[in-house]
């Protein structure tokens, strides 16, 4: 069991860095988190499945709309099908779950039928925001709960790339949308996944006040950790993080196809206002 120390300096890729003083078991285990993308073909049963999904619905919910919904896609050849929508990534077809996180205004559109109400204000970009927002809460919970249980996780936000495709598959209906999906399975341990590290507190935490000036030093930090990271993982990229990260939101090109979100959100009844 890695101790608060090593934990510490595996997330911020610092070895110099020392634990705070506060900490506790929630803490440990959020900081132990690591994408995994390598599983062995192990079932995610359903006992597994309803207490992640209880932990999904622990979360805050904006008015307790609950305004999201998830896919539990088990099927091999639905999940390689989904594998290939979402730019062909392996480890979607190779997990045995895929949970996908869908924006959900149906539901509330359906109970101002049933209660013969108007709807109105589901028409502005608050509502889809409330939806995402309301997903991305609920999935962290869940990825939280997942990891407690043994299991690994990672996110997909490619199911946005072909956002079309993956609503006809999994049979979404209007005002609804695949935000993103997430695999979950028994990490393969012949395939460890590692911690990767974070930006220094001193570039996310402001005090009273935004600065842009005050993260430069600590970026510059970073592109190092991160250089070293790649290093030790054998990866092949070129260029520190500051320019990986330019290069991810040059233009539309760099967008794998999501530069047409907002057109396929309002076909699907998203009116954004």
């Amino acid at each position: 069991m890695p101790t608060p120390q090593q934990l510490i300096a595996a997330r911020y890729g610092d070895a110099s860095l020392p634990a705070p003083a506060a900490w506790s078991p929630v803490i440990e285990h959020l900081l132990g988190h690591r994408s995994v993308r390598a599983y062995l073909p192990d079932p995610v049963d359903d006992d597994q499945l309803a207490a992640i999904i209880a932990a999904a619905q622990s979360a805050s919910s904006s008015s307790n709309l609950q305004a999201w919904s998830v896919i539990a896609v088990r099927d091999p050849a639905r999940r390689a099908k989904l594998a290939e929508l979402a730019a062909k990534q392996d480890q979607v077809a190779e997990a045995p779950l895929q949970l996908v996180w869908i924006a959900d205004l149906a539901r509330l559109e359906r109970l101002t039928e049933m209660t013969q109400r108007p709807d109105g204000a589901l028409d502005y970009l608050e509502a889809f925001l409330v939806g995402a927002i309301d997903a991305a809460l609920a999935a962290q919970n869940a990825a939280a709960a997942a990891e407690s249980l043994g299991l690994g996780v990672v996110f997909i936000g490619s199911m946005r790339d072909k956002p079309e495709e993956v609503a006809d598959l999994l049979a979404l209906p209007p005002k609804t949308v695949a935000v993103f999906g997430m695999c979950v399975g028994k990490p393969d341990p012949a395939r460890p996944a590692s911690i990767k590290p974070r930006l220094p507190q001193s570039v996310v935490l402001h005090h009273e006040r935004y600065s842009l000036d005050a993260q430069e030093p600590g970026i510059e930090t970073y592109n190092s950790a991160m250089m070293r990271f790649y290093e030790q993982q054998k990866m092949n990229v070129r260029g520190t993080w500051a320019v990986h990260s330019s290069k991810r939101v040059a233009g539309a090109e760099t967008l794998s196809g999501r530069d047409r979100l907002v057109d396929f959100l309002r076909a699907r009844g998203f009116a954004l206002k």
